[in-house]
Parts: C-alpha cells; structure tokens; sequence
C-alpha cells in the first residue's frame, strides 16, 4: 500500500511507514505522477483533488487534516467512490483564540470599548460556537446569524443577517463557503453595518468581496483578515489597509494540529483496517504549549487584553506578514504553533 501525503502536516513523519510506503510532498506540488500507484492521500488545503489530478488514479481515500473540503471536487470523487473525509472542529480553539486576541489588541490600539459591545456571529458551527461561548463568559452581548441551523433547530436564538449586521458593533465572519455565502459580504453587506463596527475574517476568503470591503473601510472600524481572497497571492491593497493581517494562521494552535493530523490519520487508519492507529493522537512533547485555563472573572477590558495578548501576541504574526507578503506559503509552512487558552 501507498500513501501520498503533504510534507507540511504536522505530527505524522514516520506514523505509517510501518504498514506501507509514503511518498512526502509539499501539498500544491503533488501531481498525477506521484498518485499513479497510491491508494490515499493525506492533505492539506493546498492540493486540488479534482479530476486533472485523479483520473486514474487507484486513490481509495483522501483525508484532509483540515475542517474544509473547499479543494476537493466531492461529486467527482462520489462518482468514483473515494472516500473524503474532513477533520471538523479541529480548529476552533485556536481560531476562538485568534478572534479574541485580534479584537483585544485592535481595540487597545485604538481606544475603542468593548465592555457591553454586541457581537455578531455569521455561521455558528463548531468555530462559530467556540466564539459565541467565549464572548458571553467576556460579558459581550451576542447576536448569531446561521440560516441552516435556524431552518433545522428553530429561529428562537438565531436572527437575520439584517438585523446582525445593523445592529452588531462587531461582525464577525464564520460561515462555510458555498453558493449561497460566496461573496456575502459584497457592498449591500458593508452598506449594512454600523458606522466604526469592527469586520473579523478568519473563515474563508471567497465569503468577501474584496473591492467592497475597500470601499467600505473608511467607515468601518478596526479591520481584522486571516483568510484571503486568490491565496497565497492576496490583495496587498487590501492588507496594506486592514488593521490586522496574518497568512490564513487562526486555527495554528498546537493542540488544533494535533487534532487535525489525529482525525486525519484516524480515517485512514479504519478505511484500510490498521487497528494500532485507530486511537492516534500526537503526543504533546512540548510542556510551554501545553493548553492553559484562563479566567477572566472581573478583569478590566486592559486586564483582558495583557492576558490574551501574553499567551498570544498577534502583532508579532501581523507584522512577521506585513514585511513578506510574497511568503505567505513559508509563513505557513514554518509556522511556530502556539499554545490554546480556554475557560
């Protein structure tokens, strides 16, 4: 049996060799040749599975150790039966923690209050709920905008997308990307929004229209973008102009690749029937990244922000970005994963 798998995933050098061969790539490299004689592949976000690179291939599985499948053409690959699977939620910490951090430190640069501000939430999934916990234990007020959820459970704690974005003094972007959502937030979406609320994108850039979001800044508070259009070659009109901008990084937390390349190696392991690693998980060799336990009981919103900025100084990620755009990709690669901090 053969495996090809990304060369960047973290955690997995030497998982598998004992049941087979791999074949280690960087994932935007892995080509028609290198799956001529693969039965899976292990990926990331940067390997297009469609039919240019699979046909005829005997890929059996494709397990990406990340929460999308925006890469992978799943009808092309239903039609000839291989399997896809995601790893959903293994970034919510880390993209929570990234929300807070940001909004935190935007704020502190430019002496807006958070205390009793309203946040908005668009798409309340598993990031989406992580965020929404957080911000109530903060004393944020919430608002939750999540059409699939509120057809299925009810509309009682979801509202319109109207309503979030006129009256939330902070929105903030979550949603998977899909017909409906790409390029939700257009001119019509800014034009909605409350003078000075503050925009978070850390889920997908194509739910943005980035010559919309533009024109709207002068009357947008802080803006905050993770996940970029055309990556890795992003708008740097659009960076150059954002309060805060990182390589696609929020959900780098060391616990989230953890689980990430858990779930990953996990569905390999039961489609091919490798029982050793049914309950993998990486060991966490490193005592510093450890998840930390962090109250907030009665803190100062300056208290708030040493804190979170302590256990995850963001400006260091934006400016490490800001001086190397072109290196979005090895900024990625080599990035130095930091630890959760959770309630």
């Amino acid at each position: 049996m053969k495996l090809v798998i990304d060369s960047a995933i973290p955690f997995i050098q030497g998982v598998f060799e004992p049941w087979c061969s791999v074949l280690y790539k960087e994932g935007g490299s892995i080509t028609r040749e290198d799956i001529a004689d693969a039965d899976g592949m292990i990926i990331r976000s940067r390997t297009r599975c469609d039919a240019e690179l699979l046909e005829g291939s005997p890929v059996k599985i494709i397990s990406t150790a990340t929460i999308s499948t925006d890469n992978v053409d799943i009808a092309y690959c239903r039609s000839k039966g291989i399997f896809v699977q995601n790893a959903p939620g293994s970034n919510a910490g880390g993209v929570m923690n990234y929300v807070f951090s940001a909004l935190y430190g935007a704020a502190s640069r430019k002496s807006i209050p958070l205390t009793g501000a309203t946040l908005g939430i668009i798409g309340v999934g598993q990031v989406g709920r992580r965020v929404e916990t957080m911000a109530r234990h903060l004393g944020f007020k919430v608002l939750l905008c999540d059409p699939p959820r509120a057809e299925y459970e009810g509309p009682g704690q979801f509202c319109s997308l109207d309503h979030l974005l006129q009256n939330s003094d902070i929105v903030t972007l979550h949603a998977s990307l899909n017909p409906a959502t790409r390029g939700m937030a257009n001119a019509e979406f800014f034009d909605k929004m409350k003078f000075g609320a503050l925009f978070v994108n850390t889920a997908c850039g194509e739910l943005v229209d980035d010559d919309a979001l533009i024109a709207a800044i002068p009357k947008l508070g802080p803006v905050i973008i993770d996940a970029w259009n055309n990556e890795p070659n992003v708008n740097e009109t659009l960076l150059k102009m954002v309060d805060i901008a990182t390589p696609h990084i929020a959900g780098y937390s060391y616990q989230g690749k953890q689980r990430s390349t858990a779930a990953a190696v996990r569905a390999v392991a039961r489609y091919f029937d490798i029982p050793q690693l049914f309950e993998f998980f990486p060991p966490a060799d490193v005592k510093e990244l450890e998840a930390v336990k962090l109250d907030f009981t009665g803190m100062t919103q300056g208290e708030i922000t040493s804190k979170i900025q302590y256990n995850y100084p963001i400006f260091t990620d934006d400016f490490m970005f800001r001086v190397n755009p072109s290196g979005f990709e090895k900024l990625r690669a080599e990035y130095s994963y930091r630890r959760e901090f959770f309630i």
